[in-house]
């Protein structure tokens, strides 16, 4: 393996782990980055001269550590912080020289970023950023905001996590709800960083995918029996169990009601199912648990061979109750279409303010679809030109000209 793809592999693989590690341990998450980052450009030159380490991940935390002493003694820090520094010296001695893998400090470190004197606006981008390595680009893109203001907004939530001296451990179990919603909102997006990859051709994305799912069942074993976190690991598993079926041979576009049922994983719409039943129990429905109830409705066609649209159309309306984000208003738009009518789902388009879907590719796709079913032409295709203009996946952008050729 050549140095960059190693560095490249270290990054997916390891970059947040680094920075929950080292922040946990040097409460200090502007002074972890800025070491991370002097520690990846010294593995650019150090592995392609001398090789790729057998540990990539202890090297970076040997050298990531080495620059917070550094950086210490600069500052003259206090007995108590090189104290700590010189224990983590020790801890990555250790495990360089061991099997064991540091520990995953990641769920603490989403708690920390929940902290309820960060703004609520950017909790989920502070985690997507510090805990998962996702750029602020990505971040702004999906967030629809410009990356400056992103980054702007990621530099006074970290300010405000070193000046007001925030706590970096896991707070008291009787806090845990109150910072939940935020770190469910921050694995759901990763989640979905992951599952736009449609074409498949980011690995990094597909890696985020499955980090979403382990971070998922870590929180399921904190808390068990708390309905929404067994709804969005439902929710999760009922997408990832149809990720086969997305592209045909040759890798185009299979829209969810084309895709060949006998490639959906079983095992994945089982153990959905009975989280979803889990949840139930609590009697206290959420975001998550509808639109896992939403995914399950579809995963009954591989038993039944129909799609129940008006059972689907009904759960939406619960959730844009609940959640009435633009990703939800236009999925009720798409079912209320397929149960009750084209002009119906088009009408509950129109209904969306200009300024939340001028963006928003999903919103002209479905509009662009819905007007060639109406045989509004003239309007069909100036959606389908905004949705291609807004795509960035290959594979649904070919989808579209496709479609948009038979108007």
């Amino acid at each position: 393996m050549d140095a960059h793809h190693a560095i490249e592999q270290a990054a997916r693989d390891s970059y947040g782990r680094l920075v929950a590690y080292l922040t946990i341990r040097w409460r200090d998450l502007h002074a972890v980055e800025d070491a991370l980052a002097d520690a990846f450009l010294a593995a650019l030159k150090t592995w392609h001269d001398n090789g790729v380490p057998n540990k990539p991940e202890a090297w970076l935390l040997t050298v990531a550590r080495r620059r917070l002493i550094d950086r210490a003694r600069h500052d003259q820090a206090q007995d108590d912080a090189m104290q700590a520094l010189i224990e983590m010296a020790k801890e990555a001695q250790e495990l360089a020289f061991s099997d064991t893998a540091f520990p995953d400090e990641r769920l603490k470190m989403l708690f920390i970023c929940a902290h309820p004197a960060i703004n609520p606006h950017v909790r989920t981008p502070l985690m997507l950023q510090t805990v998962l390595g996702i750029d602020a680009a990505r971040i702004a893109s999906a967030f629809l905001v410009k990356p400056a203001t992103m980054g702007q907004r990621l530099t006074r939530a970290k300010a405000k996590i070193r000046d007001g001296h925030i706590r970096f451990e896991l707070p008291d179990a009787k806090e845990w709800p109150l910072r939940l919603d935020a770190v469910l909102e921050a694995i759901y997006a990763v989640y979905g960083s992951g599952w736009d990859d449609v074409a498949g051709l980011d690995p990094r994305r597909r890696d985020l995918a499955q980090e979403a799912i382990y971070l998922g069942r870590l929180l399921l074993k904190l808390m068990p029996d708390e309905p929404e976190v067994n709804g969005l690991i439902a929710l999760m598993l009922h997408c990832e169990a149809r990720r086969d079926a997305r592209r045909n041979e040759k890798g185009g576009y299979v829209p969810l009601t084309k895709q060949d049922i006998s490639l959906w994983s079983e095992t994945m719409i089982e153990e959905a199912e009975r989280c979803l039943g889990h949840a139930a129990q609590a009697g206290c429905i959420g975001r998550f648990q509808l639109d896992a109830a939403i995914q399950s409705v579809h995963a009954e066609r591989a038993r039944t061979g129909r799609t129940e649209w008006e059972e689907i159309a009904l759960l939406y309306e619960g959730l844009v109750r609940l959640a009435p984000t633009t990703g939800v208003l236009v999925g009720r738009a798409a079912a209320v279409a397929e149960a009750r009518g084209a002009d119906k789902g088009l009408a509950l388009l129109k209904e969306i303010p200009a300024e939340r879907i001028k963006s928003y590719q999903p919103f002209w796709a479905l509009t662009a679809h819905l007007s060639k079913r109406m045989q509004q032409n003239e309007q069909a295709r100036s959606a389908y030109s905004r949705a291609i203009g807004l795509c960035t996946d290959p594979s649904i952008r070919e989808f579209l000209k496709q479609q948009a050729r038979q108007v």
